[in-house]
């Protein structure tokens, strides 16, 4: 029983060995002074003087939800790709039918205009 999971304990392990000589290492030869500019927080080309009731626009959270809409459908096709030849032509039309309507659906958002940036 212990065999099968050796490999997994020898991985988890090594990880554990390399993550803890990088943190070692970063706190015995790392820089040891507090740069106030380094420290700033600084995100998606916003400045650190943004003030805390700064609001996103909709097309911000429209063109996230879109971006991870089509990401999660195209990983659907990965499995499928892989084993193509194990499921057969059955498979590869239901692929080419949702491969289809997954252009149908991004050229309704281009067309109402969603993936326009305002």
């Amino acid at each position: 029983m212990l065999r099968s999971y050796l490999p997994a304990i020898v991985f988890i392990a090594l990880g554990a060995v390399v993550g803890g000589t990088f943190g070692v290492l970063n706190a015995v030869l790392g820089p040891r002074r507090v740069i106030k500019h380094k420290t700033d927080p600084y995100e998606c080309g916003l400045p650190s003087e943004v003030k805390r009731g700064f609001r996103f626009g909709i097309s911000f959270y429209l063109m996230a939800m879109l971006f991870i809409l089509f990401d999660i459908e195209v990983i659907f096709l990965y499995p499928i790709a892989v084993q193509l030849k194990a499921f057969g032509g059955f498979a590869l039309g239901e692929l080419i039918v949702f491969i289809a309507l997954l252009t149908v659906a991004l050229i309704y958002v281009w067309r109402r205009g969603a993936l326009e940036w305002k």
